[in-house]
């Protein structure tokens, strides 16, 4: 994927964002409205690292073998910014379920004084320009209905993944005995994987013309399920030890209690006693607390752990992608996305 390709699918966000102030209009919603949901979309939308969109695009690019026509560019570009408008939709209201404080560089949106709880129903009204926007560009594709149910299917599976992840670890009730890796394992393929990995390929396969019955979309589906994995192990792991300002975020899983991959893999490799100094710290929002959590995790040279996991997850999904036959589906999909997500710094 080229620099020209990325700059491209970012500059036809205004495109589509008018799209959704288009159909404001239609339905004559107040000025103030119209404003308020104008600049909530482009707070909100933009601004990330674009690889699940990007990632429509280029899946199809591969899937085809050629140069894409205009109308093409178009679709996938439209497909992968759903995708970004999915994304969006799960980062606002994620945030106030977890007291985020920055995303992206800047304020939380609900962080704005002005806003506060009002982005709950703000991120209601990003998944429901979605469907606008498939609407208006598939409406007359023969799998226009498939790419609904897609969306759908993987948005139910997001949220159902966001609900195991708060009732194993609430904040206000720690408890890391539910804790364990396999629960993490869970939760991570149906909150992350589905929708950041599985998604923008089904998306691209289902725009080349391959039915939903296709033997591809369980290939692919193991494999980008098997990437999503690494992908938030990755996410967690920088949550606790990137440089905020490259990170784009101040990292809070220590203190939100979060049954994350660090946590899982400390308590495989925690003494008893260690387990207790970390039962009583974890979860607490207290800078000294959150200290002594990091120190446990140097006692174990947690860092080293994450690594030698991260080589392992590289060597599994190479060995994945080399099995894959190439008369079913074009191997190099996968490898594309992987070499977008390892050793990432943000």
């Amino acid at each position: 994927m080229s620099d020209s390709v990325a700059q491209k699918f970012a500059d036809f966000f205004p495109t589509l964002s008018n799209d959704i102030l288009a159909h404001l209009k239609t339905i004559n919603i107040p000025v103030d409205a119209f404003n308020w949901l104008d600049r909530m979309m482009n707070y909100n939308v933009p601004g990330g690292k674009m690889n699940r969109g990007l990632s429509v695009h280029d899946t199809y690019a591969a899937l085809v073998g050629r140069p894409l026509t205009e109308d093409e560019v178009t679709k996938a570009f439209v497909l992968g910014w759903t995708v970004e408008w999915l994304q969006a939709f799960f980062l606002v209201a994620d945030d106030i379920m977890d007291r985020s404080i920055t995303r992206r560089g800047q304020p939380c949106w609900y962080k704005n004084p002005e806003v506060g709880n009002f982005a709950i129903n703000d991120s209601f009204a990003l998944e429901s320009a979605i469907y606008i926007l498939l609407k208006k560009y598939f409406r007359t594709e023969a799998y226009y209905v498939d790419l609904l149910e897609l969306m759908l299917e993987v948005t139910s599976q997001t949220v159902f993944g966001q609900l195991v992840d708060l009732i194993t670890a609430p904040e206000d009730n720690h408890n890391i005995e539910l804790f364990s890796m396999e629960r993490y394992q869970w939760i991570i393929q149906y909150k992350t994987a589905y929708y950041s990995f599985y998604l923008p390929v089904a998306f691209a396969m289902l725009m080349n013309g391959m039915s939903p019955d296709n033997p591809a979309f369980k290939i692919a589906e193991k494999i980008l399920l098997e990437m999503g994995q690494y992908f938030q192990a990755t996410d967690d792991y920088l949550d606790c030890y990137a440089d905020p300002e490259v990170l784009g975020k101040i990292g809070t899983d220590i203190q939100d209690n979060k049954c994350s991959w660090l946590a899982n893999r400390a308590l495989q490799l925690f003494t008893p006693e260690q387990k207790e100094r970390f039962a009583a710290d974890y979860g607490k929002n207290d800078p000294e607390a959150i200290a002594r959590v990091k120190a446990l995790y140097n006692e174990i040279d947690l860092e080293a752990q994450f690594r030698a996991y991260e080589q392992e997850s590289y060597d599994k999904i190479n060995a994945m992608i080399a099995e894959v036959p190439a008369e079913t589906i074009n191997p190099e999909i996968f490898t594309i996305f992987l070499r977008k997500i390892f050793k990432r710094k943000k």
